[in-house]
């Protein structure tokens, strides 16, 4: 029997056309296939803080690899991807793509890392598009044959890459294939208990968000066009289906909602699980993990087994902080192995299960990133300035805006004189600014920004302003602009003064980077927690007067934000006025270096307040240990309450009188 098995598996390969059913396995045969997974990984392949300069063991594709060697070891049968977001997220990714770009034939680091690890697959997030097409051309080896791009067979991962939503206008084809057919072997069971090994063909197809379109229109506006994740799956699985694949795994870097469905939807999971033919996902985006209590209140979501309409699904974290697992239970039945669903299970494995407990790195892994990990670090360290005084976003939804007044001063700089020179029907609008806080504690204790006082260098600049957003500028109107505010004061739970039980403030469902803080000279604002949503800002004032519905102003701001990113009222590019070939991490440093002894002075002073308000019982933040001393300096009324082990405390708030 073990000769004919080898005889039919040398023709398989021999012969492409070759029926899998000839292989003559025998029916109820069964076998257990776990699909594991990275997301988000945003270029972390070493554990480390490029910003505080040391290492962390709680993020890193080189711990991951660990887990993945473990989980292949664990498990008879196991394949490997990986579902975007990939290339973009780090230092050391922003110098590949800005400060030293990659000659044509040299491999990015991230993906010389994954090479190592052997993927069998991947797709694309809406990161891999910050860079531009040229970048992303180059960095996959893929030629996009699009309009302006060049063609150019560069040295890109040793792993396929699929994207079934995204078109050349040019050429009306997929950037990327649109799926793939894998073809592997696994080991399986014959039901009278023998071990054989079998063959099986999965097919695999990957889905970007949809509003990359808005995202990074500067870089994709007349240059390709993106289908709904639903209308694409619903394009290809016919062609997919001719082909007599065992399964089909989608790639989504796509989260889980129920919301309506459009074919702009950024989260669409929900809506691919219900086309006939998916028979397992793979998920990211939301920098979540799935299966997982974030997801439990969702129809038609198995927050316990990992199920999303019934097909079994995972997202495995971000920064490589964990890696998703998949197992599936497969029967082999008329000629083909069919996936039990309802027995599939999800679960998300982190590198530290516990405090103090992290996998080890895999050794493989450092010293293909050596050399980038030296120049990057004497990179960061290179100076520009000096301020006297600490800029952080420990407290920034308190209130503190010592990090984000300095984004706003060179964001309204940079549009004022942009408007001097090229818009003078518009000199006459004021000009605000608004930024939000990106390292928030949501990758843990260590995840905020913190730039001590002293020396100022680019490492200040990249702390500062993480993202690499592009700078843009909208007009609103006074109506827009309170819209505006409201929708950011969405990052407040609502505060019932009469509830003795502990409250807390922060709705860590609304992410801190969709807590938008706007200032500019005489802009002042008053936020009311205990008011519902959309009824928050209860004073708004320019130069010490009501704002009036009508009157208008210019907004400063990034391309994620006026594209739409954050669905804030009036974005979406009606009313962008600019969008500028400058990045805002770019104006940052720049300005800073026009501000080489930066002061108090040289930054807006904080725009809002919370309103008075007493509460019978406690109202908390969550912020990192030992922090106290630093929220009193800064004016806010914050106390110590109770330390927790992973690093954060919980503190007590209070809601003084005073306006501001």
């Amino acid at each position: 029997m073990h000769h004919i098995i080898k005889l039919v598996f040398s023709l398989a390969i021999l012969c492409p056309g070759f029926s899998m059913a000839a292989t003559q396995v025998p029916a109820g045969t069964t076998a257990e296939l776990t699909l594991l997974e990275t997301t988000d990984l945003h270029a972390h392949v070493l554990g480390y803080d490029y910003y505080k300069l040391e290492a962390t063991p709680r993020v890193g594709l080189a711990r991951t690899a660990t887990l993945i060697d473990r989980a292949r070891k664990r498990y008879p049968n196991t394949l490997l991807f990986d579902a975007g977001d990939t290339i973009q997220g780090t230092v050391p990714a922003d110098y590949q793509a800005k400060v030293a770009p990659l000659p044509c034939d040299r491999e990015l680091a991230v993906y010389r890392a994954m090479d190592v690890l052997g993927y069998d697959a991947g797709t694309l997030g809406n990161h891999e598009f910050n860079y531009g097409l040229d970048f992303l051309s180059r960095v996959t080896g893929t030629p996009l044959h699009v309009e302006g791009v060049e063609v150019e067979q560069c040295d890109g991962p040793h792993y396929p890459l699929v994207l079934s939503n995204v078109f050349s206008l040019e050429t009306g084809k997929p950037l990327y294939k649109p799926w793939i057919i894998l073809e592997r072997t696994i080991t399986a069971t014959t039901p009278d208990g023998r071990t054989v090994s079998a063959p099986i063909r999965i097919a695999v197809m990957g889905f970007a968000p949809p509003p990359i379109m808005h995202w990074d229109k500067r870089h994709l506006q007349g240059k390709v066009r993106v289908m709904g994740v639903v209308e694409a799956a619903k394009k290809y699985l016919p062609a997919i289906q001719a082909q007599h694949p065992d399964l089909v795994v989608a790639l989504v870097h796509g989260g889980i909602s129920a919301a309506p469905y459009t074919p702009q939807m950024e989260n669409a999971a929900w809506y691919l699980a219900r086309v006939p033919g998916i028979d397992a996902m793979l998920l990211g985006h939301m920098h979540a993990d799935f299966p997982g209590p974030r997801f439990a209140d969702i129809e038609g979501v198995d927050d316990v087994t990992g199920h999303v309409n019934g097909v079994p699904a995972v997202m495995g974290g971000f920064f490589g902080k964990a890696l998703g697992l998949l197992h599936l239970t497969l029967t082999y039945r008329h000629g083909r192995w069919v996936s039990d669903a309802a027995a599939a299970r999800g679960e998300v494995e982190p590198i530290c299960p516990k405090k103090g407990h992290c996998v080890p790195v895999d050794p493989r892994i450092p010293p293909l990133v050596a050399n980038l990990h030296k120049a990057t670090v004497a990179y960061v360290n290179t100076p520009i300035g000096h301020a006297d005084f600490r800029m952080s976003t420990y407290f920034s939804a308190l209130g503190n805006m010592t990090a984000l007044s300095v984004v706003n001063a060179a964001q309204r700089d940079y549009v004022e004189r942009w408007v001097a020179d090229n818009r003078p029907d518009l000199a006459n609008l004021p000009v605000l600014s608004a930024a939000a806080a990106f390292r928030t504690g949501y990758g843990g204790p260590d995840d905020y920004t913190d730039v001590a006082p002293g020396a100022v260098t680019i490492r200040s600049a990249a702390d500062l302003y993480y993202y690499p957003n592009m700078l843009a500028a909208v007009e609103v109107t006074g109506t827009t602009l309170k819209a505006w505010l409201e929708h950011a004061a969405r990052r407040f739970n609502r505060i019932d003064p009469s509830r003795t039980a502990p409250q807390p403030l922060i709705d860590t469902r609304v992410p801190g980077f969709d807590f938008d803080q706007i200032q500019g000279p005489g802009l002042r604002y008053v936020i009311d927690v205990s008011q519902p949503r959309g009824r928050r800002i209860v004073k708004l004032s320019w130069r010490g007067k009501p704002v009036e519905p009508g009157q208008h102003f210019i907004v400063a701001t990034n391309s994620y934000r006026a594209g739409g990113g954050g669905h804030f009222p009036g974005m979406g590019g009606r009313h962008t006025v600019l969008s500028a070939p400058d990045g805002n991490r770019a104006i940052l440093v720049a300005w800073l270096r026009r501000h080489p002894r930066l002061t108090r002075a040289d930054a807006p002073s904080r725009s809002w307040h919370f309103a008075p308000l007493r509460t019978r019982g406690p109202v908390t933040v969550v912020a990192p240990l030992g922090k106290a001393g630093l929220a009193r300096r800064l004016g806010l009324h914050v106390r110590p309450l109770e330390a927790h082990d992973d690093g954060t405390g919980t503190y007590l708030v209070t809601f003084p009188p005073g306006d501001p």
